[in-house]
């Protein structure tokens, strides 16, 4: 499981460290895709194979399902860790993200995910937690 913030800065190259408790689980290769909400997710091999199965359980004739399977597939790029520690993020990504110099990575449980610092500071206020909470007692998960 993935938890925790981590701070670092994107290279002249492109390239991001990988903070050492994510390297554990991910390994030295796995693959990072746009994620929701403007940022990237980061899933390991297992998890990933996991969740391109249910890509592909996706109807083909359903336009909705067509643009959420090309929105995750198209731009992931498999990813490998060197010995210093970082990773390429290729140029379509850090469009994507936002991200030229500043990156938060995130532990959100099955996945990482990396957000451009100033991106993430923007949306991620916590201020509507208690709303937030209603609707996930709804979903079943309460404290």
């Amino acid at each position: 499981m993935f938890m925790g913030e981590y701070n670092h800065t994107i290279d002249a190259k492109g390239r991001l460290i990988v903070p050492s408790k994510f390297r554990e689980v991910l390994g030295d290769e796995f693959v990072v895709t746009k994620g929701m909400d403007g940022c990237l997710f980061v899933f390991d091999e297992p998890e990933w194979k996991n969740f391109e199965e249910k890509l592909r359980g996706l109807p083909m004739i359903d336009k909705e399902a067509r643009q959420f399977t090309r929105f995750f597939l198209a731009g992931a790029a498999s990813v490998e860790v060197d010995k210093q520690g970082r990773i390429l993020l290729p140029a379509v990504l850090r469009d994507f993200a936002g991200i030229t110099k500043d990156a938060v990575l995130v532990g959100v449980g099955n996945r990482v995910e990396i957000w451009s610092k100033d991106r993430w500071e923007g949306t991620v206020t916590y201020q509507d937690m208690e709303e937030i909470s209603r609707h996930m007692i709804e979903l079943g998960i309460g404290i």
